[in-house]
């Protein structure tokens, strides 16, 4: 609950910073005469900065178990579900979190962690990994997501997305206003032009790529310690290093978009990319 709150004031802090700015700045004049109201822009911003993150931050667990396909383990049905809930508990209880909830899906090796809170969280392993891997292997990718949960990375991450929502929603709007205020200059209209819809579009998109960038960027750091973090767990680095090293000569499942940060690996280009190389990962752990 604490980074819960945590989230909503760091969101306000930065609403209340960008108004601030803009009026030292004589932004906030400027945009009023010419017909923009700053704080109703504020609000929206806020409102769509963090309003659907947290939203889709507290439904993240139903949407992962749906959009995954993931079979929630109630009652081991064989010795290997037996294990897997059991590895779970042990490392929850390291961590000192409560019990996630524990699943299995079909597809390619992967496996995530989900949920708003550190004590109801989700942890769901792909078929894949716990054919592909051995059980040294998997238990440390096992103690890689309860890492993530016991970080508070997915709260975290949902942060640093609201975050750079509300900078996109609002200079998005503040940098068209001021561009269809020039293009319209001696016009007798009253309220925005095409001009500034267009620029708000396109803005939207550019600043939405830069936004993208950072994120990613962050999570990549996040990934190095939960590697970390499940090292600690085990004990020792070698069975982390072995998992990551035997990922990276497999062909990773793919997950669906709103869980993928918190997958055990991600396959895309490298500025957007969720995850580092698996080359950095094992020297980052060799290296600690």
């Amino acid at each position: 609950m604490k980074r819960i709150v945590l989230f909503v004031l760091t969101n306000l802090a930065v609403v209340v910073v960008l108004g601030i700015v803009a009026s030292l700045l004589g932004v906030n004049r400027y945009l009023t005469a010419n017909g923009l109201n700053l704080g109703a822009l504020l609000v929206f911003a806020a409102i769509m900065g963090f309003g659907g993150a947290i939203i889709s931050l507290l439904i993240s667990k139903p949407v992962a178990k749906w959009s995954a396909g993931v079979q929630v383990i109630e009652q081991p049905r064989n010795q290997d579900e037996a294990w897997i809930v059991e590895t779970v508990r042990r490392f929850a209880n390291q961590a000192g979190i409560g019990m996630p909830e524990v699943g299995i899906f079909e597809g390619e090796p992967n496996a995530f962690a989900t949920g708003a809170f550190k004590n109801s969280a989700l942890v769901a392993v792909s078929t894949g990994l716990l054919q592909g891997m051995t059980r040294e292997e998997v238990e440390a990718v096992i103690g890689h997501e309860v890492a993530h949960i016991a970080n508070g990375d997915m709260v975290t991450m949902t942060l640093i997305q609201g975050v750079m929502n509300t900078f996109v929603v609002f200079l998005s709007r503040v940098i068209s206003y001021a561009v269809d205020s020039f293009l319209s200059r001696g016009s007798d209209r009253s309220g925005p032009g095409i001009g500034y819809y267009v620029s708000t579009i396109v803005l939207d998109i550019l600043l939405g790529f830069l936004a993208a960038i950072i994120v990613a960027w962050f999570s990549r750091q996040r990934e190095f310690r939960a590697d970390a973090g499940s090292a600690q767990l085990l004990g020792r680095k070698q069975p982390m290093i072995n998992a990551l090293a035997r990922l990276g000569g497999m062909v990773p499942g793919e997950l669906p978009k709103s869980i993928q940060a918190f997958g055990i690996t991600s396959g895309v280009g490298k500025l957007f990319s969720t995850h580092p190389p698996i080359e950095e990962r094992i020297a980052r752990l060799q290296g600690a």
